[in-house]
């Protein structure tokens, strides 16, 4: 992939990354992408996703897509002297992040606390599952768990009609990840005016929670009005097949006031207003399964996504292909958008993943760098930030005080 030379948003911006799997490698991939420093660190046994597949070049695609353009060091976080290796480069920090359970950076010396004595421009986020403090804080927590716990998983099987099964997707760790870095950012803004920084504790449940756009209605307990979809209920939104064999997901509740009219004026059944079964939203509701019948049928008659989108686009409704995430890639869209790139597979080939989401006027916010293994830039990081020379490092590596594991290819 191709880097510009234009300049990124963080430069400048140094960060020591102690997070494995997930919640914290994604928020810390956005501030590499946005032009922080990112150090990961790994203790000998590596990070988990490390041993997922697919992989090739002893790189797994899933390390690769969270922490390319991450230098990585390697150190025994048992050892006294790593730990005091990482304190002193947290000096040369703006932002430690870590997502272990509460308790264990303490144990280690390398908590908030330890840290700031010696950095008070210190930005410390900790990524907990239920966060630092509260009954809860000492219970194991993965994305699955957390789904569990605030409604989500429940609520999707809710919708199916209680088929209950846990979401293949990780949204507690993903969206904890967008919810870190944006609490980070408004740290560094925030350090702008104080010269001081802070710790931020950042929870997988309470994100959920707020991430969640039908809260507000599940909390709800007083009296509704019966002429309204409550929170729009998406999972009632149609699924449709035309007469070539696409399926589409239409936008719109068909039983919605306003939105029923849409599908009854782009499906030229204006008739159906004088239907009894659906005279209004209460009476839609209970006859949905009809009204998605009738929305179905008249789909499998139109001959083409592309058409159904137009005629859907007439009458304000909104619609989108059920694609696979390599077929969107080889949209016109996805080229135009550069939304996918190639990082190289650290061999002779390169792999596929997303690039981010960015787009600046004026600021490089696109993926760069190359996905590290393990320890890789021990000498470099311990070299440039203290000062250590190459007899202190080999020495180092001889104790097992700082390991790496970088294959020949």
């Amino acid at each position: 992939m191709a880097e510009s030379d234009a300049p990124r948003p963080l430069e400048g911006v140094r960060v020591l990354d102690f997070t494995r799997v997930l919640s914290g490698p994604h928020a810390t991939r956005m501030l590499a992408d946005l032009g922080a420093d990112v150090i990961k660190v790994e203790p000998p046994a590596g990070d988990l996703t490390r041993f997922t597949n697919p992989r090739i070049n002893s790189l797994a695609t899933y390390f690769i897509q969270q922490n390319a353009g991450k230098q990585n060091i390697s150190l025994d976080l048992t050892n006294p002297i790593a730990v005091s290796l990482l304190q002193r480069l947290s000096c040369h920090c703006d932002v430690v992040i870590e997502n272990f359970r509460p308790g264990v950076m303490k144990r280690m010396g390398l908590d908030y606390q330890t840290l700031v004595v010696n950095n008070p421009r210190l930005i410390y986020a900790s990524v907990t599952g239920y966060g630092s403090t509260g009954p809860w804080a000492e219970r194991r927590a993965y994305a699955p768990v957390i789904n569990a716990e605030t409604g989500i998983t429940k609520h999707q099987g809710d919708v199916r009609g209680g088929q209950f099964a846990n979401d293949p997707y990780s949204h507690g760790d993903v969206y904890t990840a967008l919810e870190s870095a944006a609490a980070i950012l408004a740290a560094l803004y925030q350090r702008t005016t104080t010269g001081r920084g802070q710790f931020i504790d950042i929870s997988m449940a309470e994100t959920l929670l707020y991430v969640n756009e039908h809260a507000h209605d599940q909390l709800w307990n007083q009296e509704i009005d019966p002429g309204w979809i409550r929170s729009f209920q998406p999972a009632d939104y149609p699924v449709l097949t035309v007469a070539d064999g696409t399926m589409v997901v239409v936008s719109g509740h068909p039983a919605e006031r306003g939105t029923f009219e849409f599908y009854l004026a782009a499906m030229e059944m204006e008739h159906l207003r004088d239907d009894p079964r659906f005279a209004d939203v209460q009476r839609r509701l209970t006859n949905l399964a009809q009204l998605q019948q009738i929305i179905r049928h008249w789909a499998l008659g139109v001959p083409n996504a592309d058409e159904l989108e137009r005629r859907l686009a007439q009458h304000q409704l909104a619609m989108g292909r059920l694609r696979s995430t390599s077929e969107l890639a080889e949209t016109d869209w996805a080229r135009e958008r550069n939304a996918i790139v190639e990082v190289s597979d650290r061999g002779t080939g390169t792999v596929r993943i997303p690039n981010s989401p960015w787009h600046f006027s004026g600021s490089d916010t696109s993926l760069r760098g190359l996905p590290k293994y393990r320890g890789e830039d021990n000498r470099a990081v311990l070299s440039e930030l203290l000062n250590l020379s190459d007899e202190e490092i080999s020495q180092l590596e001889h104790d097992a005080v700082i390991v790496s594991r970088i294959p020949e290819l």
